[in-house]
């Protein structure tokens, strides 16, 4: 049986999330998480996680056990919010514009989603009239947030990995450790049945098995994670997506029944920002970069990686009006985007591009750049 205090918490809780816009909110206990502690190891030790230097195994014993991260913890406050900001379908692209992952078009929820968890943990220490001690993570830290959100009862895992929540999958997800007791929600029992729709969708073949991403595949991971190159044989497939993908949850029948845009104003935007003008990214130097995307999610990216990207993207598309941009982007000051600038031009083709290749290889000192620069010149005069 609930005590009474606790019922008061929980309402008060409720209330205060309902105030500042929080659309889903559910608590789970500051246990540890065993069973997501052996998964993320498993799926680490299986080379799953791609090349991310900071995801180690001391780290998820940090983020599945709450109390380290906050001693004296009892309880984990979760919360989800709505950041569709139009569509949930295949939306159709401007030539010359790479698409932008939904959840990087508005704001960067990570300040957003913070000082609202702050304000949550105020307003409710008001009105119990006592100081709690809390933590927050916005996707910032250790703690496994799609974790902490299934066993809060926000929802249930997808094959794609992603909790699908009673308005879908496009949701921020945030997590409150606090030394306040409450009780905890049970957690959904809802599962995808027999769906698979999101494994065959995947272009890369990134979800190898149901609830089981290979990251090194993921076109998220290799458009922003990811500080190397993109890999030849993926390249291809990572079509006109220049920052994010999001495919899988396009796809996900869940989100075209419950999805709907968001109310927020800071992740409602105009219509054109579904894309970035590819040729205007590879124009940008640093300062440019920092200032065009301020408050924005897309600089986890960086700008080296964005033009990467572009590149990729330019290649993928076949507009030869890009040409000039991509000749230009072999003088780059950084020869990961030299080396997808060549591979670029040689998939447009064409006779003029033959020289500008020639001459960029016999100045190139980067060997693997120089590779790229030597191997569409062939590709190129194959062709012709």
């Amino acid at each position: 049986m609930v005590e009474t205090s606790q019922l008061v918490t929980i309402n008060a809780l409720e209330d205060c999330a309902r105030a500042l816009g929080l659309d889903i909110l559910g608590v789970t206990s500051a246990m540890p998480f065993y069973r997501a502690e052996r998964v993320a190891k498993d799926r680490l030790r299986k080379g799953f996680m791609g090349k991310l230097p900071w995801y180690t195994e001391a780290r998820i014993n940090r983020g599945t056990n709450p109390r380290e991260l906050l001693p004296g913890a009892v309880s984990i406050i979760s919360v989800a919010v709505n950041y569709l900001p139009g569509t949930s379908g295949r939306e159709h692209l401007t030539p010359g514009r790479g698409r932008l992952a939904r959840y990087a078009r508005g704001q960067d929820y990570h300040r957003i989603l913070k000082d609202r968890l702050r304000r949550l943990v105020m307003d409710l220490s008001v009105n119990l009239g006592r100081e709690i001690k809390f933590k927050i993570y916005v996707d910032d830290g250790p703690m496994l947030d799609r974790e902490v959100a299934s066993r809060a009862g926000l929802g249930f895992y997808g094959k794609n990995t992603n909790v699908l929540t009673s308005i879908g999958s496009w949701v921020f997800l945030g997590q409150i450790i606090t030394n306040l007791p409450l009780t905890p929600n049970k957690p959904s029992r809802k599962s995808c049945g027999a769906c698979n729709a999101c494994i065959p969708a995947c272009p890369t073949g990134a979800i190898i098995a149901p609830y089981t991403i290979d990251s090194s595949r993921c076109i998220s991971y290799l458009t922003i994670e990811n500080r190397g190159p993109i890999p030849k044989e993926l390249r291809h497939l990572v079509s006109d997506m220049v920052f994010g993908c999001d495919i899988c949850q396009e796809v996900c029948p869940v989100n075209v029944t419950l999805a709907t845009p968001t109310n927020e104003s800071a992740f409602r935007v105009p219509e054109e920002v579904t894309g970035l003008d590819l040729c205007f990214l590879l124009s940008l130097n640093e300062e440019g970069f920092q200032r065009r995307f301020k408050g924005s999610a897309v600089r986890r990216a960086t700008r080296i990686g964005l033009q990467r990207n572009a590149c990729v993207v330019l290649g993928n598309l076949g507009d030869t009006t890009a040409a000039p941009a991509l000749i230009q982007a072999l003088k780059h000051d950084a020869s990961l985007v030299r080396g997808h600038a060549a591979w670029a031009l040689g998939r447009l083709g064409g006779r003029h591009l033959l020289g500008p290749l020639k001459e960029a290889s016999i100045l190139e000192m980067d060997p693997d750049a120089k590779t790229e620069m030597e191997e569409a010149w062939e590709v190129i005069n194959k062709g012709l």
